[in-house]
């Protein structure tokens, strides 16, 4: 690689079970491998061990020890929209997501390629996999269309169990995340299998989205069909919500705060060659406070928040581990195919800016710091600790800079090269293509059933994550970004 982006683009434990010795080479058609995509929430750039992180990550760092840790991997600067260009191997404004649903303008709603749904035009990964005899499930975070007739189960899967919305409480009580009326708290949908339901009273998200998703797999273990599984965390996105346990190894972590800590970060990426030596760290935005300069509350508020985060993060990966359990004792693992990534940057936003939001949550929500993390708290962590997970990089989530779309991605299973950190830039668009191949099937391409469908803008990265080639795109291969107006530009390794 000629250059590693240092700041921004063109602005327009481990696992108890352990890990296979080696991987076998790609299963032959009749002997497909299962697929297991996980998706993290809002998670930054450095917010695992193996990319940094002070954080206790063992099954993702084991993972990515054993496998391909990519360091140029990139998504949108939001959720919705890197969801649908996942599901669809195309543009997002291609596939209905020209913007967030919930920042769309008046003239744009329903327009082309901004219908708020992922749309007709597009036929989704779930779908073309199913078509090639897989089993499709998903559970976690949808966010790509409300109603059933746009849920999961109209687009390609089986079995899924998902919340619809961008965002909800961790816990059984469903609160939302913006509210319409302050009087009025908004309710978050689930849905099972197209269906709404309400959550169980001992629901805590990423803890009961794994263990359903195992049900999913172990419901047809003995159907001879691969599975291909979606497992889509709602975890770590605001509102910040932890076990007491996991909270617990954390309370005096953040004391020194959030500038002390993106140096630490900074010199364990050095020491993991993830970034140059001399790389510098971007010192925030000057209208940030220094920590410095916080009160005594203040600074016990903001370490409890990233305590409550670190939480999360640490609880999604124990679950992750979970998983993988599962899959070795049941003989699945060795032929399981693992992608892992973020869906954008750490968020340092607050929903407080909407004021009928702001006043339901004074109304509601008890934010004392010792309830932070408690059912019935809605807290976020900001600017100070996003840029922390944004390590090295500028800003965060919502920015075209490669804080806000730089994310973690780690690729294992068979024929993937062990332990390789890989710099060449990849990009959500190429899941899809990586994961047909794998599966010895192919994307319909212009036409489906008869009627016109957009073809895949992605490229396949497996002869890249098989060790048979050096990058994905070539030197003058183009990608761009725009939301809201905010651009972005690559070509080649620039």
């Amino acid at each position: 690689m000629k250059a590693r982006l240092a700041s921004l683009l063109v602005p327009l434990a481990t696992i108890a079970f352990g890990m296979p010795a080696s991987h076998a080479a790609t299963p032959a058609k009749q002997d497909r491998p299962n697929i297991l995509l996980i998706m993290a929430d809002d998670l930054g750039y450095t917010d695992l061990g193996s990319y940094g992180s002070e954080i206790a990550t063992p099954n993702l760092d084991s993972l990515a020890d054993s496998g391909v840790r990519m360091t140029q991997f990139y998504a949108s600067p939001f959720c919705s929209p890197t969801r649908a260009m996942l599901m669809s191997g195309t543009d997002n404004h291609l596939s209905g997501f020209g913007d967030m649903v919930e920042l769309m303008l008046p003239e744009q709603r329903g327009k082309p390629g901004y219908e708020g749904n992922l749309n007709q035009r597009v036929v989704p990964m779930a779908q073309v996999l199913k078509d090639a005899g897989y089993r499709t499930l998903m559970t976690g975070k949808w966010h790509l269309g409300v109603q059933e007739e746009h849920s999961p189960a109209t687009r390609g899967f089986d079995q899924s169990y998902v919340l619809v919305h961008g965002g909800s409480s961790h816990w059984s009580d469903q609160a939302g995340i913006v509210a319409v009326d302050p009087a009025k708290p908004p309710k978050a949908i689930y849905r099972e299998n197209g269906k709404a339901v309400d959550v169980p009273k001992d629901f805590f998200s990423s803890d009961f989205f794994t263990t359903r998703l195992i049900d999913y797999i172990e419901s047809g273990k003995d159907s001879g069909k691969p599975f291909f599984a979606y497992l889509a965390f709602t975890a770590p996105h605001w509102p910040l919500h932890a076990h007491d346990v996991d909270i617990a190894k954390y309370e005096a972590r953040y004391k020194d705060g959030y500038d002390a800590l993106r140096r630490e970060r900074l010199e364990r990426m050095k020491k993991l060659g993830l970034v140059a030596p001399d790389t510098p760290v971007f010192e925030g935005h000057p209208s940030w406070p220094k920590w410095d300069s916080l009160s005594d509350a203040e600074k016990a508020s903001e370490a409890r928040r990233m305590a409550v985060y670190a939480a999360m993060v640490d609880n999604m990966d124990q679950n992750i581990g979970r998983m993988l359990d599962y899959l070795k004792k049941t003989g699945q693992l060795d032929n399981t195919f693992i992608f892992f990534l973020s869906d954008n940057g750490a968020d340092g936003n607050s929903v407080y800016d909407v004021a009928r939001t702001r006043e339901w949550i004074h109304k509601d929500m008890d934010n004392s710091i010792a309830h932070i993390g408690k059912s019935g708290s809605y807290a976020e962590y900001g600017p100070g600790w996003a840029q922390v997970g944004s390590t090295p990089f500028r800003m965060y989530k919502s920015f075209m800079y490669e804080g806000g779309i730089a994310v973690p991605a780690i690729a294992w299973g068979p024929g993937v090269r062990r332990g390789a950190v890989k710099s060449a830039m990849a990009h959500v668009t190429d899941i899809a293509p990586t994961l047909f191949e794998l599966a010895g099937t192919r994307h319909p391409g212009t036409e489906y059933q008869g009627k016109p469908v957009l073809p895949l803008r992605g490229k396949s990265m497996l002869p890249y994550l098989q060790g048979k080639a050096s990058a994905v795109r070539g030197e003058t291969d183009t990608v761009a970004w725009e939301l809201g107006g905010r651009k972005a530009l690559r070509k080649g390794d620039w």
